[in-house]
C-alpha cells in the first residue's frame, strides 16, 4: 500500500506561473506534509550515486490538511439534456458489440433515470444476455434474453415496453455478417410495472447513474447509433429491421458517433439538440458494424466508423480537488522539481514537476530535453506482470516492488500505452492527469529515473542547463530551441509528435548540436488533442516492438486523423535524424563498446581526448556495462547519412537480446545476440551542413555509467568532450566525402 499520492495539474511550467498539486491520502494519515525540492538524481540502489535533491524554500512548504480522494474511472456519454418520458410506452435501441462478458455483473448501453432511483435502461446481464432495466420508484424489473451474445459480435439490441398492456419485448439479432452463425433471439414477457414517468434530465450512454454510488455498470466493448424512441412496437415490428435508426416511432434521441470523431462531441441527429459529450476518453476512430475493410482512414468513410469502444478503465482526469498552488518564483533555476509529500506514517512521494525558463529566454546554452511524451506512454504501466512474454525478455522472474502491487490493485488510476484494458483491447489514450506511479525517483532505472542520471552528471560537471519538455516543445516548436547551442535528449525518447520531430529537424538545419543520450528514440508516432491537454494517443500497428496492435482499419489517430505506427513506417526511421535507430532489446545482462576504425578519424579525434587507448568504452555500469537495455545502431538504408562515422559498437550480447521484428521479414532462429550481428548498440557522429552536428550513443544503458567511479571514466569523458565542443560555437566543417 501507497500511502501518499498526488499529480500536478501540468507536466511543464514557467516562472510566474501557478501549478496545482492535488493530493490524497491512503494510510488514514489526517494531515501531510509538502516540501519542494530539485531533483539531482533517484538511484538509490546498492553501490550507486544515491538519491539527491536540493530542498528549496517556498511558502506552500509545511503541513496540510488532507484526505483521501476518489478516482472515478470508466469511460461513457453524458448527455445533459433528454425531453421528458410521459407516456405510456418506450423502445430503446443500439447496435453493440461486448467485448467483456462474464467478468461483473450488469453494464448498461443506455440508461435515462431520475435523481431517484426510477428509469429505463437497455442492458446486458452478466452472462452477455441483452435486455430491458425497469424501475418505477419502487420495484424494478429485468426482461432479458435466454441466450448470450459472443465477444467481439456485433447485435442490433431492441428494448420496448408498453405499460398500457404490461408488455416488454427484447430482439437480439445478430448482424454484420454474423447473422450467418446465430440465429435472432426474442423475448416477450408481461411485466407488472408502472411506466416511470421521468421529466426531462440527464441521460448516459454505456454506464448508468446509481443515486448512491454514482456512475456505475459500465459497459465494456462498442456501441453505435444508440437511439431512443416514445411508443412501442409491435412483434411484427421488429421484422427486418437491422439499424436502431429503422425504427418508425416520434425520437427522442438518436446519437450518430460517425460526427465529430476527432473530438469529444456526441451529435444528437433525431431533431431534438440533445447532444452529448464523452467522459474519460473512450476509444473512437474505431470501426462499426459495416466495416469489410472498404477503407482503413476513418476521414474517408467516417459512415464505417459509427462506433465507440467503451472500458470500464479508461481514465483521463482523476478530477481531484487542489490542494497546493505553487506560483512559482521569477528567479527560480529551471530544472527538474518535485513535491515531497510525507505522512505521519512514514508514507513518501515524490510528484515531479519540470520548471522551463521564462519563455523567449534561455539561461544556458545547452538543454535538456525531458521525454514526458515517453513517461505518459508507460504511465502506471501494468504489463511488466501481465504481458506474459516479459519474464523471458527479462531471462529472469520478475520481481514487483510496492508500486506494482499497488498499482495491481488500484486499476482505477489507469492504463498504460502498454498494457490491455480489462476487455482485452489495447489501450492508445494515457493521460498526466492522475498520480503517474512509475516516474518517480527511487523507482526502477527505467525512462524518468534513468534521465535523473543525465542530470546528476550534468550537476557533477557543473555544466549549466536548462530543462525543457516534450508537450512545450509540441506547443512551441523550433521557436523552443532557438536560443540553444546544443540539446541533449535523454535515455530513451520514443515518442514524437509531428511537430517535436519537425521541431528538431529544422533546428539542427539552422546549425544545432544534438547529443542523443539513449536507445529506441524517436520510435512511436504520437498525436495530441488541443481540448485534452495532458493526453497523448498511440496507434499501434503491424510493425514495431509492441504489446499489441489495433485491430485492421483503426490505425490512424483520433485526434489528428495520420497514420499512426512507427515513425519508420511515416518515412520517418530515426536513422534519418540521429543516425541509429532502435535493432535489438534485452534485459537480462549489459555489454560495453569495442572502438571502431571511425573513433580515430581526425574529424572526431575531439571526443577521444583523454580517453587514451583503452578499446573498451563501458565496460562498467548498470547490469555490467553501458551498451545495453534497449540498442540502437547504423542503417544507411532507413537515412544514417553517409559521411557518419560509427566510433564504437557493441558485441557479445547474450541470448536475452533480440533483434526488433521490424527488422525481420520472416522468422528464423538466428534472431539473438550470440548469432545475430544486428545485436549491437553503436557510437556515432556526423556533421550538418549548417555547422552543427551529432552525436548518438545508441543505448538506454550508457547513462548509467556516467557515474563510475566518482564519475571519472571514459563514459563521462566521452561525453564531456563532446558536450564541450558541441557548446563552443565555432561551426563543424563539412567533410569532403559527404
Amino acid at each position: 500500500m501507497l500511502g501518499i499520492m498526488g499529480y500536478w495539474d501540468r507536466f511543464s511550467a514557467r516562472p510566474g506561473e501557478a501549478p496545482e498539486l492535488k493530493v490524497s491520502i491512503e494510510d488514514g494519515s489526517p494531515n501531510f506534509r509538502v516540501e519542494l525540492v530539485r531533483l539531482i538524481c533517484g538511484d538509490d540502489g546498492p553501490d550507486r550515486p544515491g538519491f539527491k535533491a536540493e530542498s528549496i524554500t517556498s511558502e506552500v512548504n509545511g503541513v496540510r490538511r488532507g484526505r483521501q480522494q476518489a478516482t472515478h474511472a470508466g469511460s461513457y456519454v453524458h448527455i445533459p439534456s433528454l425531453r421528458a418520458i410521459r407516456g405510456e410506452a418506450v423502445t430503446l435501441a443500439a447496435l453493440v458489440m461486448p467485448t467483456w462478458i462474464g467478468k461483473r455483473a450488469n453494464q448498461c448501453i443506455f440508461s435515462r433515470q431520475h435523481r431517484s432511483s426510477k428509469g429505463v435502461a437497455l442492458i446486458m446481464d452478466a452472462s452477455g444476455c441483452g435486455g430491458l432495466w425497469l424501475h418505477d420508484g419502487n420495484n424494478q424489473v429485468f426482461v432479458t434474453c435466454s441466450t448470450a451474445m459472443r465477444e467481439g459480435s456485433w447485435y442490433l439490441l431492441v428494448a420496448s415496453f408498453n405499460a398500457s398492456n404490461g408488455t416488454a419485448r427484447v430482439l437480439q439479432r445478430p448482424i454484420g455478417g454474423h447473422h450467418r452463425l446465430e440465429r435472432d433471439v426474442k423475448e416477450d414477457r408481461s411485466v407488472e410495472l408502472q411506466m416511470p414517468s421521468l421529466p426531462a434530465g440527464a441521460a448516459l450512454i454505456a454506464a448508468r447513474h446509481d443515486p448512491v454510488d454514482g456512475i456505475v455498470d459500465h459497459f465494456d466493448g462498442r456501441i453505435e447509433a444508440p437511439a431512443l424512441y416514445s411508443g412501442a412496437l409491435e412483434t411484427d415490428q421488429f421484422s427486418g429491421l437491422v439499424h436502431p435508426f429503422d425504427i418508425d416511432l416520434p425520437a427522442l434521441g438518436g446519437w450518430n458517433f460517425s460526427r465529430h470523431i476527432g473530438s469529444a462531441d456526441i451529435a444528437d441527429v433525431s431533431g431534438n439538440d440533445s447532444h452529448g459529450r464523452c467522459i474519460n476518453l473512450p476509444t473512437r476512430a474505431v470501426t462499426g458494424h459495416a466495416w469489410r475493410g472498404q477503407t482503413v482512414d476513418w476521414r474517408a468513410r467516417p459512415d464505417l466508423y459509427g462506433a465507440i469502444h467503451f472500458h470500464c478503465d479508461d481514465l483521463e482526469d482523476c478530477s481531484w480537488n487542489t490542494d497546493v498552488v505553487w506560483q512559482v518564483p521569477s528567479a527560480i533555476r529551471s530544472g527538474i522539481y518535485a513535491a515531497r509529500l510525507t505522512t505521519d506514517q512514514g508514507a513518501e512521494d515524490f510528484v515531479p514537476l519540470f520548471i522551463l525558463p521564462p519563455k523567449g529566454n534561455t539561461t544556458a546554452p545547452l538543454a535538456f530535453l525531458a521525454s514526458t511524451f515517453t513517461y505518459l506512454a508507460y504511465a502506471n504501466s501494468h504489463h511488466g506482470y501481465e504481458d506474459p512474454l516479459s519474464e523471458p525478455a527479462y531471462g529472469a522472474l520478475l520481481v514487483l516492488d510496492r508500486t506494482d502491487l499497488f498499482l495491481k490493485e488500484r486499476r482505477d488510476l489507469g492504463v498504460s500505452l502498454y498494457d490491455r484494458h480489462r476487455d482485452g483491447s489495447g489501450s492508445c489514450y494515457s493521460s498526466a492527469k492522475r498520480p503517474i506511479l512509475n516516474m518517480r525517483p527511487k523507482h526502477r532505472i527505467w525512462n524518468f529515473n534513468a534521465d535523473l542520471h543525465v542530470i546528476d552528471w550534468l550537476e557533477e560537471s557543473g555544466i549549466e542547463y536548462d530543462v525543457i519538455t516534450d508537450d512545450v516543445l509540441h506547443e512551441e516548436g523550433a521557436g523552443l530551441l532557438s536560443g540553444y547551442r546544443c540539446l541533449m535528449a535523454g535515455t530513451h525518447p520514443e515518442y514524437h509528435t509531428t511537430r517535436t520531430l519537425d521541431a528538431v529537424e529544422e533546428w539542427l538545419g539552422n546549425g544545432g548540436r544534438l547529443i542523443y543520450m539513449g536507445g529506441n528514440g524517436f520510435y512511436w508516432k504520437v498525436a495530441t488533442h488541443e481540448n485534452h491537454l495532458g493526453v497523448i494517443e498511440v496507434r499501434r500497428g503491424e510493425a514495431g516492438t509492441r504489446c499489441f496492435e489495433m485491430p485492421p482499419g483503426e490505425r490512424h489517430h483520433q485526434f489528428d486523423g495520420e497514420f499512426g505506427g512507427l515513425w519508420r513506417s511515416n518515412g520517418r526511421a530515426p536513422q534519418q535524424l540521429v543516425g541509429v535507430g532502435f535493432v535489438a532489446e534485452g534485459f537480462d545482462s549489459c555489454q560495453w563498446y569495442h572502438r571502431e576504425s571511425g573513433s580515430f578519424d581526425p574529424r572526431v579525434a575531439f571526443i577521444f581526448e583523454g580517453v587514451g587507448k583503452d578499446d573498451r568504452i563501458g565496460a562498467f555500469g548498470i547490469l555490467g556495462g553501458a551498451a545495453g537495455l534497449e540498442l540502437d545502431a547504423t542503417d544507411p538504408t532507413l537515412g544514417t547519412p553517409a559521411h557518419a562515422l560509427v566510433l564504437a559498437r557493441s558485441a557479445g550480447h547474450s541470448n536475452v537480446y533480440l533483434v526488433t521484428v521490424e527488422e525481420m521479414m520472416s522468422t528464423h532462429p538466428s534472431a539473438d545476440g550470440l548469432d545475430n550481428p544486428l545485436v549491437r548498440a553503436e557510437l556515432v557522429f556526423f556533421e550538418t551542413p549548417a555547422g552543427g552536428a551529432v552525436f548518438s550513443t545508441g543505448s538506454i544503458a550508457w547513462a548509467a555509467s556516467l557515474c563510475h567511479n566518482g564519475y571519472s571514466n571514459n563514459v563521462a569523458q566521452i561525453i564531456g568532450n563532446v558536450v564541450r565542443r558541441f557548446l563552443d560555437p565555432a561551426p563543424f566543417e563539412w567533410p569532403d566525402k559527404a
